[in-house]
């Protein structure tokens, strides 16, 4: 079972990212999360009759369930929504799944950084996918005015990985 640390850690985490919804099973104890509104509800389930659920001060653990709810991290969602709405008028999207690489080998410059200016036909990135290493291009002319991906992180069809202000 998760010690309370760990729960905090974990519902800390899940507020800070992309994830809506997250379950986490061990040992027969369940654990899912589910955003809504920018609060993050918290379900545990303890399915193992061997080992009753723990009772703490901040957070009662029942056998069947319990929901928590966290509100400390919205302020701080609020401001990160605000400081992700910069200026900006386009963005440029992974074609596939793979993984992203931002110079062309690890001894290189970045293609792109964070104020760039970019034409239409610019290699931004690239994103490997079965050992095919695919140029992406900005599509637009204009100012990489965000950043979104790492570089070697694994991306998704269509996540955003830069944001770029049109000239």
């Amino acid at each position: 079972m998760l010690t309370i640390e760990e729960l905090r850690e974990v519902i800390t985490l899940i507020d800070q990212s992309s994830i809506n919804e997250f379950t986490y099973e061990t040992d027969g104890t369940t654990i899912s999360m589910k955003k809504t509104n920018g609060v993050t509800e918290q379900q545990l389930v303890n399915t193992r009759a061997d080992q009753p659920a723990q009772e703490t001060p901040e957070v009662a653990l029942k056998e069947e369930a319990v929901k928590v709810t966290s509100e400390q991290q919205q302020p701080e969602e609020n401001q990160v929504n605000q400081e992700s709405n910069t200026a900006y008028d386009y963005e440029i999207v992974s074609p596939m799944v793979g993984t992203l690489y931002t110079a062309p080998t690890p001894e290189s410059d970045a293609y792109v950084t964070k104020g760039s200016t970019v034409k239409e036909e610019t290699v931004v990135c690239i994103v490997e996918a079965m050992k095919l290493f695919n140029e992406i291009e900005a599509e637009v002319t204009g100012e990489i005015v965000e950043i979104m991906a790492e570089d070697g992180e694994l991306v998704e069809y269509g996540q955003p990985l830069f944001r770029v202000k049109k000239q």
